[in-house]
């Protein structure tokens, strides 16, 4: 859900460097500028953080090992701005960023500091990895993906009132139970906090069109949410979704034609 949390880590690739300086300054501008209202002890979630890492060998840390962490950066978001995606990276935070109204995982502290970020530690020698940290693939307690798998545990339980769910329509198994959202984020939202969750299904411009809300896995998903007893929607080819993705390829020719189509309206006169 990064290369973020729901990408996997090359296995030639360390830990990032200067992470320590990232990741307190990250921390002290999300509590400054993006969320003033919040107050964090930044060194304290680093001091945290640390801990759990380079006590540990890179498959060694389990997601209860973040807990502590966890614990040093509580945070609630309001209801009915709940954003979930999958295979949707760069559309959905351009969505946000023009309708302003939407949380993704992202948006939260831990995601805001943690996102894009690799880290690893060596037992041998009580620090980090800065050579090589294996791929998430490569075992179970990956310290990447146990720290996101518990950041987005604690996302979805806390959703509440009509939630958002944007899906990619070009490729197969667009809905994924190996998935950080379907096997994490969809397992956590509970229907006696959640009122209706909107499925919006988003192709390519160019295709291909594969699924919809009508074929493929979409299908599965809602399958899986009548079973729980969520209400829902599904909306396929969303129009601000299709706006801003003329925004991000305007020569595309589906975007061509829409110009043409405003440019021949016919303007009515002016009172």
């Amino acid at each position: 859900m990064l290369l973020l949390c729901h990408n996997e880590l090359k296995a030639e690739l360390g830990t990032t460097p200067n992470i320590k300086q990232i990741v307190v300054g990250r921390c002290y501008n999300y509590i400054t500028l993006v969320n003033p209202s919040l107050r964090f002890d930044c060194e304290e979630i680093w001091r945290e953080f640390e801990e759990v890492v380079v006590q540990r060998s890179a498959c060694n840390v389990r997601v209860k090992d973040y807990h502590r962490l966890f614990h040093a950066m509580p945070q609630t978001w309001p209801c009915d701005r709940f954003l979930f995606w999958s295979k949707t990276r760069t559309l959905v935070h351009s969505y946000t960023a023009a309708v302003r109204h939407f949380w993704t995982l992202e948006d939260t502290l831990v995601g805001y500091i943690f996102n894009d970020l690799i880290w690893c530690g060596q037992e041998e020698d009580q620090d980090f990895d800065f050579s090589s940290c294996p791929e998430w693939s490569a075992c179970v307690n990956h310290p990447v993906y146990s720290l996101w798998r518990q950041a987005s545990q604690n996302f979805a339980e806390t959703a509440c009132g009509n939630i958002t769910v944007l899906l990619n329509g070009s490729i197969d198994h667009a809905f994924n139970r190996k998935s950080m959202f379907g096997s994490v984020e969809l397992d956590s939202l509970n229907p006696r906090m959640v009122n209706h969750v909107n499925i919006k299904v988003v192709a390519n411009l160019e295709g291909p069109f594969i699924e919809s809300c009508t074929q493929g896995s979409i299908v599965d998903l809602i399958e899986i949410l009548q079973s729980r007893g969520f209400r829902w929607t599904c909306t396929d080819n969303d129009l601000t979704l299709m706006i801003l993705q003329c925004v991000q390829n305007p020569k595309q020719s589906s975007c061509q034609t829409c110009t043409n189509s405003l440019l021949h309206t016919k303007r009515l006169p002016l009172n």
